[in-house]
């Protein structure tokens, strides 16, 4: 049984992409905390790696950064349908690869009251994208 606290909500938006399937790839995250707006960005040059492992490792890095911050009730955005549908359980995560990052994700959701995983278009995670090509093009330099 979790503890009471009070409510510190917050929403993310992550994005990870790769330069090639695999390639060059970066990863961007948004933090908004929901009550005082206050927002926190956080990119990452992750060296040659496929777009999903990308995509988990943006959604990895915005939900541990949330524990830290001790955030109570998330929303998380994604482009990503597969994480999306494989988070809620809809589909299986048959990646070797990805299945660590998944129960990373999976375990750390515990720290949580509440956190859900929406499926948004690419044009409405620009902030996050932008983070993904300015971390690979700082990569590459």
């Amino acid at each position: 049984m979790q503890e009471k606290r009070p409510a510190k909500p917050y929403v993310s938006y992550t994005d990870g992409g790769a330069r090639g399937n695999p390639g060059p790839a970066g990863l961007g995250v948004v933090l908004i905390n929901s009550t005082t707006g206050e927002k926190e960005h956080h990119k990452k040059y992750l060296g040659t790696t496929t777009n999903n492992q990308a995509e988990y490792q943006a959604l990895v890095a915005a939900v541990e950064r949330l524990v830290e911050l001790g955030a109570t009730h998330v929303t998380c955005y994604l482009d990503s349908e597969l994480i999306v549908k494989q988070m809620k359980r809809e589909y299986k995560v048959k990646n070797k690869d990805l299945a660590p990052l998944f129960m990373k994700i999976w375990n750390l959701r515990e720290h949580f009251m509440h956190i859900e995983w929406i499926h948004i278009p690419r044009e409405k995670n620009k902030e996050a994208d932008k983070l993904v090509n300015k971390a690979i093009d700082e990569g590459l330099q």
